[in-house]
């Protein structure tokens, strides 16, 4: 296509022009990398599994061991927890939602698994290699 003043100026039934589909087509393209980059290529595999409920940590577990355990949650609720293969999931809970069994296998670091009813956060960690930030 030649792009002249007559079709960089011709509109659509929208009011739009023609580099202006150029111009959305370059942007969604630059964004799909953006979100792709940022899915599967920052995050290192984590190391450490660390629960907490309500706040405070009642295990830290290395992920490399395969177990099973059960958590019991804020006002009594329980979570059974599974890491297995160098992820951790959570396969049963007692909550009514159970929007954190349905989360799956979580295995990077900085991935969370969260149960807001029994107030349970599952926080994948790991060593970093790099300092964040130097503060004096």
């Amino acid at each position: 296509m030649k792009f002249t003043v007559e079709t960089v100026k011709r509109k659509n039934r929208l009011g739009l022009k023609s580099a202006d589909f150029y111009l959305v087509a370059v942007l969604l393209i630059i964004t799909a990398g953006l979100l792709a980059w940022i899915q599967f290529g920052v995050k290192k595999q984590g190391e450490t599994v660390v629960i907490k409920v309500d706040g405070n940590v009642v295990k830290q577990l290395a992920l490399k061991n395969d177990t099973e355990f059960d958590v019991s949650g804020y006002q009594g609720g329980t979570n059974h927890i599974v890491i297995q293969d160098n992820a951790v999931y959570m396969s049963d809970a007692d909550c009514p939602d159970k929007l954190c069994v349905h989360t799956g296998t979580i295995h990077k670091t900085g991935e969370t698994i969260v149960c807001l009813p029994h107030r349970v956060v599952v926080e994948i960690t790991g060593t970093t290699d790099t300092f964040d930030a130097v503060v004096q």
